[in-house]
């Protein structure tokens, strides 16, 4: 398991022309608040969603969710193709920003519920595992500056009722051969939250 916290300083870009799919996203975000952080995940007070993704970005709190079953498959979500920033990228099963005064544990059930139609009856023990720095843009878009947390739990009952808005697919993959076989990753295109994080899991 990895480190309880950790920092990805690298800042790699995303080159190359991209068409926005999703104006009303950028809409919906004008209008919400997420949490800056500083370095060590303490709070610094709230800034405009859009802000915090746009430019040079603002660093703020977010998280993770890895879900696996009892054979050691992730379930992966694909990310709606109305997302502004990284859609149709797969993603780990959720991933998010906690509203201020909302734990990540609190959030990260709250969305399980309502993206994946999981509630807390179907697993046990969701909890942070890792929590990591990462700086990442993508094309002309935006930026994601993130302290993220990472959480994981077991699920011992799989049924699944996936909100379209929020999900453009799911699939159970092996947790292992994905991080192992690097041709998945040119296929699925996977969002880089969720790649340094399976990364840092198997350094342990």
């Amino acid at each position: 398991m990895a480190s309880e916290h950790g920092s990805e300083h690298e800042t790699a870009g995303q080159e190359g022309a991209h068409e926005s799919a999703g104006q009303a996203g950028a809409h919906e975000n004008a209008a919400q608040d997420v949490v800056a952080v500083d370095a060590d995940d303490n709070e610094q007070g709230l800034v405009n969603r859009l802000e915090a993704h746009t430019g040079e970005g603002i660093r703020h709190r977010a998280f993770t969710t890895l879900l696996f079953d009892e054979r050691g498959n992730i379930l992966l979500a694909q990310r709606s193709p109305e997302k502004r920033l990284w859609d149709t990228y797969w993603d780990g099963t959720v991933a998010s920003h906690p509203v201020q005064g909302e734990t990540q544990v609190e959030a990260a059930t709250a969305r399980l519920e309502e993206e994946l139609g999981v509630d807390g009856s179907q697993y046990d023990g969701l909890e942070v595992t890792d929590r990591f720095e990462y700086k990442r843009y993508y094309y002309q878009e935006g930026v994601e500056h993130e302290v993220c947390a990472v959480l994981q739990a077991t699920l011992h009952d799989t049924s699944l009722d996936p909100d379209p808005a929020e999900v453009g697919g799911i699939m159970w993959v092996p947790y292992e051969r994905l991080h192992e076989n690097r041709r998945w990753y040119r296929q699925l295109r996977l969002c880089p939250w969720f790649e340094i994080a399976m990364r840092r899991d198997f350094q342990g």
